[in-house]
């Protein structure tokens, strides 16, 4: 047995030593830490020819040689300028800092930051996440907080003073939950524009944004022009186009205990869609400044005049349906009476030619009954209606007026010329000529001037919208929900954690996203942007 420790056998004794003595010699070529002396460093050469070695330990250690032999880097200069300080600066010369600062000098990396910074934005992972997140079907939207003791400031008891620029996120919530109401009637009417002689007698089915609502009620415009018979020979199938009376709008009232808790009182909306048939934009052309019917004593003659168009849709009987002032003033006494006693407001709202029949319902309704509750009118690119009469009859009567306005949308600068708003008024006010305004007021037909609060917001401010859209898309409803959601304030950018899905104003407006936006919701296999029939194709809006 041989025996392993600090004594060994004599007879092994010189084995052993001479081991050692080989072991002590042999370093491995691979480990770049140790450092083999050069007498025994291995190579072909060093292979005795009359050794133990075959042939393919030479052509192995051969190759090896060559593996471990890095040829220098080859000499790259980005810059075509020589950089002279690195001749003064030898420590600094190779260093991988000096290197690195070359090539980033080479690549000119200052020139193309502006031109990549926003698309960079744009793709990193957390925007095409919310992005996915706002072309999603599900709509998400702000809290609704508790309006309590404050409902009354936020429906314009001051004016919406201080709530506007920055923009309240409450009223920013209550703003956009009232466009949709006017999405709703739009809806409905587009999915049935015809009105056959029996359906006044029972509420238009519509698909209310809110559950918290009930429709008690449908509104019908009718126009004073006819068109010949013949039309209706002609074209059977559009003869929607050319029936006098149409489907307007509806009336509900929140019927929710927790809603109504909330609120911290009963609503009462009335919500009045835009120009959809011919005889409408017949009636918006007719842009001269008429009287309305006096309805104090004593009221000078000639003082309050609105659109003569506008004021025919709102009066005029249909053949077999009242005129929308009869409906409204109707149904607002009878919701009174049946909720006498409880808190209660009303909220007219309407977009383009819904937001000019708001002011006339707003005007009709604070003189209708005795102990009218708080009126408010929420219009969405609204046109001019009146003249400062008009404007001045509504402050009297205590009518609020929040007038949404998109600075891109040509419809809020139309009809006629305006005169005693602004900074023009400001103006011949300080030139003391009241008295030359007057004289305007009273002799020219187009005369106008608008009333209420402004809420102005711009197209351009959108991340998503183009900022040369057409006129199409600045007075698109959708797109003035997507704008007032988000709004943050006149000198602030568009509201990074805006709630409101994307879906529609694509379907609605896909010519006018940037193409950024169109070609990602392209990649998105879960988005549908076809219509899927929620809006039939019919006369527009005016947009």
């Amino acid at each position: 047995m041989m025996l392993v420790g600090p004594k060994l056998p004599a007879h092994n004794l010189n084995q052993f030593q001479a081991g050692r003595a080989s072991f002590r010699n042999y370093t491995s070529p691979l480990n770049p830490s140790t450092r083999a002396p050069s007498s025994c460093s291995y190579s072909p050469a060093s292979i005795k020819p009359g050794s133990n070695s075959t042939k393919s330990t030479r052509l192995h250690l051969a190759n090896l040689d060559k593996l471990l032999q890095t040829p220098p880097p080859p000499q790259t200069q980005l810059d075509p300028q020589p950089d002279l300080q690195k001749d003064k600066d030898p420590n600094k010369n190779g260093s991988r800092e000096n290197r690195g600062r070359g090539l980033l000098g080479g690549l000119n990396l200052s020139r193309l930051w502006t031109q990549v910074k926003g698309a960079a934005e744009d793709m990193s992972p957390r925007h095409l996440k919310r992005l996915q997140r706002l072309l999603s079907k599900t709509g998400e939207y702000s809290p609704r907080n508790n309006l309590g003791t404050r409902w009354r400031e936020y429906h314009g008891s001051n004016n919406w003073a201080g709530l506007l620029d920055p923009l309240d996120e409450n009223l920013r919530r209550e703003v956009v939950r009232y466009g949709e109401f006017i999405q709703a009637a739009y809806q409905s009417f587009h999915s049935n524009p015809a009105m056959s002689a029996e359906e006044a007698r029972l509420p238009r089915n519509v698909a209310l944004p809110d559950r918290s609502y009930k429709v008690t009620k449908s509104l019908y415009a009718t126009s004073s022009i006819g068109l010949p018979d013949w039309v209706d020979e002609v074209r059977p199938d559009l003869s929607w186009m050319t029936q006098r009376s149409s489907w307007v709008g509806y009336v509900a009232v929140c019927d929710d205990k927790r809603e109504i808790a909330r609120m911290g009182r009963r609503d009462i909306v009335i919500a009045l869609r835009g120009t959809s048939t011919c005889l409408e934009w017949a009636e918006n052309l007719r842009a001269q400044l008429i009287q309305m019917p006096s309805t104090e004593q004593g009221q000078q003659e000639g003082q309050a005049k609105v659109e003569c168009g506008f004021l025919s849709l709102y009066k005029t009987r249909g053949a077999h349906v009242p005129s929308l002032a009869e409906s409204v003033v109707e149904e607002v006494k009878r919701l009174m009476e049946q909720y006498k006693g409880e808190t209660l407001s009303i909220t007219v709202t309407g977009h383009s030619l819904g937001a000019a029949l708001a002011l006339l319902v707003g005007d009709e309704l604070k003189t209708c009954a005795e102990n009218m509750p708080s009126v408010a009118v929420f219009s969405f690119g609204g046109p001019r209606v009146g003249n400062r009469g008009f404007t001045k009859r509504m402050d009297d009567k205590d009518v609020k007026v929040l007038r949404i306005v998109n600075s891109q949308d040509v419809i809020t600068r139309v009809p006629g010329i305006f005169v005693g708003e602004g900074v023009l008024e400001e103006k011949l006010k300080n030139a003391k000529a009241g008295g030359f305004i007057d004289m305007i007021d009273r002799n020219m037909p187009l005369a106008y001037t608008h009333v209420g609060t402004e809420l102005r917001v711009d197209t351009k401010m959108s991340p998503y919208l183009k900022p040369d859209a057409d006129v199409a898309c600045c007075h698109d409803l959708e797109a003035y929900l997507h704008l007032v959601d988000g709004f943050l304030a006149s000198n602030c950018p568009f509201r990074e954690n805006a709630k409101r899905s994307l879906v529609r104003l694509l379907q609605d407006q896909r010519s006018n996203v940037k193409k950024l936006y169109t070609s990602k919701a392209n990649n998105l296999t879960s988005l549908k942007l076809e219509r899927n029939g929620l809006m039939a194709s019919c006369l527009p809006s005016p947009s």
